[in-house]
């Protein structure tokens, strides 16, 4: 009876320690940190839905650069429990990013929060690396930008493929990358630790408006581009960072799947999808339906990395998925670049002030102590 007893509490261990290594950061050589931030992930999606808002410590409708503000506390009465930073046009060696943004001021915020007990995730809308080079006015969003692809195409102007080994613009590119590491190393906390965040590069791959777009380059060349991504990086020492596959609009598990680089290189599967009505119901329902199946049978966290209006309906639709955080992006309205916005208006239907009083979705006073 003794011997049957402790065969099968080694089968039970066995079960677990499987059971853990399934759940667990792609990188091999992931810092304590990561795996922590992963793991915490894993219970939150269990526990709720977290609410994220890009750029939310930076600015907001009637403000700029002020710490401890924020436009989500201010409606709310707390923070999001997740927030993003960008660091578009970081590659070209300035002070500011693409939004007019300080990338000091990225790096005070994204500590202070992380000393919150918050959880961090980061964007790069890089700029064009054919385009970028070209004599004449460059401009955010614009001239030289990632949006900038009208000149491309999978046989022609491709601009993936110029970055990739063997291409032109392969040196270039790797100074880019090396402008990357650099201020992720900025990233440690009080101990000198390096910070433990979400990296959602190369995003939107279903579209085709920035030039890694479908109909920019191939989906193996698209691959590639992420395998190549994270080794460098690793190879640099960032074994703290948790990266999140991303795609725009699809409908079906092949073109969500489409140019994916691989489970040892992916920590996340995510979407962006923004609209409302009874189509953007129906469609956002689906993807959800899509990707979270994906997830869950790759053992990847899950999150809707981009969305909005935060309709009741996208709520309700959201509280039928395992999905870590819904992110809504930035209050652009009123700010250094746009002085004459109006700020905002609230008033007690306001859509977050409804998912705020919905204990399924989560803010950063409700993640503190889980762990």
């Amino acid at each position: 009876m003794k011997r049957k007893y402790l065969t099968t509490l080694a089968a039970l261990a066995v079960m677990i320690g499987i059971n853990a290594q399934q759940w667990s950061p792609s990188d091999p050589q992931a810092t304590p940190e990561a795996k922590a931030l992963f793991t915490r992930l894993l219970n939150l999606q269990k526990k709720g839905c977290m609410y994220g808002h890009q750029d939310d410590l930076l600015y907001g409708y009637n403000w700029w650069n002020e710490p401890g503000r924020s436009d989500t506390k201010e409606i709310t009465g707390d923070y999001p429990a997740l927030t993003g930073f960008e660091l578009g046009e970081l590659e070209l060696g300035g002070e500011k990013s693409l939004d007019g943004v300080n990338f000091n001021h990225i790096v005070e915020r994204a500590k202070w929060f992380y000393k919150q007990n918050g959880i961090i995730t980061i964007s790069w809308h890089v700029v064009n690396p054919i385009s970028s080079k070209w004599p004449g006015k460059k401009e955010p969003n614009g001239a030289g930008s990632a949006w900038d692809v009208g000149f491309l195409s999978v046989d022609g102007n491709n601009a993936v493929r110029s970055v990739l080994p063997g291409g032109p613009d392969n040196a270039m590119f790797n100074s880019w990358l090396d402008k990357l590491a650099s201020f992720f190393m900025r990233l440690r906390d009080d101990n000198g630790k390096l910070i433990p965040f979400i990296f959602r590069p190369w995003h939107e791959h279903t579209g085709n408006f920035f030039w890694w777009g479908k109909t920019r380059c191939t989906d193996d060349e698209y691959a590639q581009l992420w395998r190549y991504t994270v080794d460098y990086l690793r190879a640099k020492g960032l074994h703290n960072i948790l990266f999140a596959y991303n795609t725009d609009k699809f409908s079906t598990a092949e073109e969500y799947m489409a140019g994916y680089p691989g489970d040892e290189y992916i920590d996340m599967l995510t979407f962006d999808f923004y609209g409302q009505g009874e189509q953007f119901n129906r469609n956002v329902e689906n993807a959800l339906k899509i990707s979270t199946d994906i997830a869950a049978k790759k053992h990847k966290l899950h999150a809707l990395s981009e969305c909005g209006p935060l309709s009741v309906d996208l709520q309700n639709i959201l509280t039928k998925f395992e999905t870590s955080y819904a992110l809504t992006w930035r209050n652009a309205t009123r700010n250094q670049n746009n002085p004459s916005g109006e700020p905002l208006r609230i008033n007690p239907n306001d859509p977050i002030k409804i998912m705020k009083s919905n204990k399924h979705f989560l803010f950063l006073n409700d993640i503190k102590d889980v762990k």
